[in-house]
């Protein structure tokens, strides 16, 4: 129950939003909400995973990935939490903090299409600055199953902060 009360209550913070189409005539990006039962199949395709994700992108019914954001109110535990607070300049009005997909679409550009759903779903409540927080590879290919790459989020139009514990970094991007 408790993903439950969280999806209500990201919900009602966003307001109602209609589904995009996340590339004409394949996927479509919906926010999570109540009565999301493919979130749950998902969820079990896995054996379970974190609670307090958003929004999901859906193939036809079937839930295929999902891209966890929200305000650092809603978001206040991040790895390396003493480090970066001792380096903080300003706290961002988002956090992009997790990112999944199901492993039958791995590979196929997911991710990008997750990262790109989550902006375009804080654009429209308003905007702000967001920070993510993902893997530095050093340009190496590396398979990151959770908070994605340095190069993915740069391509998203992302710039590097700095370093964040031994293989993650801090990176800002102004959503109008």
């Amino acid at each position: 129950m408790g993903i439950l009360t969280g999806i209500v209550r990201k919900r009602s913070y966003l307001g109602p939003m209609a589904e995009t189409k996340a590339a004409p005539g394949e996927l479509t990006i919906r926010p999570l909400t109540s009565d999301t039962c493919a979130f749950a199949r998902l969820a079990e395709r896995h054996h379970g995973v974190f609670g307090g994700c958003w929004w999901l992108v859906f193939d036809d019914d079937e839930a295929v990935a999902w891209c966890e954001y929200g305000t650092p109110q809603e978001l206040p535990n991040i790895y390396h939490r003493k480090e970066y607070e001792a380096q903080l300049d300003r706290l961002p009005d988002y956090r992009i903090t997790c990112m999944f997909v199901d492993k039958k679409h791995r590979r196929k550009g997911m991710t990008a299409v997750a990262l790109r759903g989550a902006l375009d779903l804080i654009s429209q409540a308003g905007g702000g600055v967001v920070e993510a927080y993902p893997h530095d590879t050093n340009g190496q290919k590396v398979s990151v199953l959770y908070n994605g790459t340095r190069s993915l989020f740069e391509q998203a139009g992302f710039s590097y902060v700095r370093p964040k514990g031994t293989k993650n970094c801090v990176m800002r991007k102004e959503i109008p």
